[in-house]
C-alpha cells in the first residue's frame, strides 16, 4: 500500500497547524504503523500558495531536500514548517494567512547528472515542464522544481533566474556549471 496523496498533504497542513497550537498534533509511530512507506527515506519540497481569488494564487513559502535524507514523514513536517516559517523571502506564516493558505507537496527523483558540451546542447538535453534542474558552479548551487517552467518558460529566461538564485551572473551557464535534472510527483490541495 502506497501513502495516499491526501495523506501527505493532511501531514504538511497539520505540522503547520502544530506551530500555532503548541498541540502534538501528528503521530508519528500511529501514521507509520499505517503507513511503513512513510519511513522510507525521500526528499521533498513543500511549497505553499495564498489564494487571492477563484483561480489566482501567489507563492507564500517554498522549502525543500534535493537528497533523500530523512523519512518521507519527517522531510514533510520539517519543510512544511520551513517553508511556513522559515523561507527568507518571506516573513513568517500568520494564523490568518494559514486559513488561505493551499499546500503542494513535490516527491523528488533522485538527480542524475547531465553531461552536455555546450550551451546548445544542454538546451536539447533539457525538457521543460518535465525536468528540475539543479545548477552546481564555485561552491554556489541552486534549484528549480519543474513547476517552474510554468512562469518562466524559456530556456535562456529559467537559466537566467537559476543563475541569479544560485547567486551567480546571468549568463553563468557561459562557465559550463554542474547541471543535475530530477522529476517530481506533484500533489496539490484545489
Amino acid at each position: 500500500m502506497s501513502v495516499p496523496d491526501d495523506i501527505l498533504l493532511k501531514l504538511a497542513r497539520l505540522a503547520i497547524a502544530e506551530v500555532f497550537s503548541g498541540d502534538t498534533l501528528i503521530d508519528r509511530q500511529k501514521w507509520i504503523s499505517r503507513y511503513p512507506e512513510l519511513a522510507e527515506k525521500q526528499a521533498v519540497f513543500v511549497t505553499l500558495y495564498i489564494r487571492k481569488g477563484e483561480n489566482d494564487e501567489s507563492l507564500r513559502g517554498c522549502i525543500g531536500s534535493i537528497l533523500p535524507a530523512r523519512s518521507l514523514i519527517d522531510d514533510v513536517i520539517y519543510n512544511a514548517r520551513a517553508a511556513a516559517f522559515n523561507d527568507p523571502r518571506f516573513s513568517s506564516l500568520t494564523p490568518e494567512e494559514f486559513e488561505q493558505v493551499n499546500i503542494e507537496v513535490s516527491l523528488l527523483s533522485l538527480p542524475v547528472k547531465l553531461n552536455y558540451k555546450d550551451i546548445d546542447d544542454l538546451k536539447q538535453k533539457i525538457i521543460p515542464q518535465r525536468h528540475g534542474v539543479i545548477l552546481k558552479l564555485s561552491g554556489r548551487q541552486a534549484t528549480f522544481l519543474p513547476q517552474v517552467w510554468q512562469q518562466l518558460p524559456r530556456f535562456e529566461i529559467f537559466f537566467k533566474h537559476l543563475c541569479n538564485k544560485a547567486r551567480l551572473p546571468d549568463n553563468c551557464l557561459q562557465y559550463h556549471p554542474d547541471i543535475y535534472v530530477y522529476t517530481v510527483k506533484e500533489i496539490k490541495e484545489k
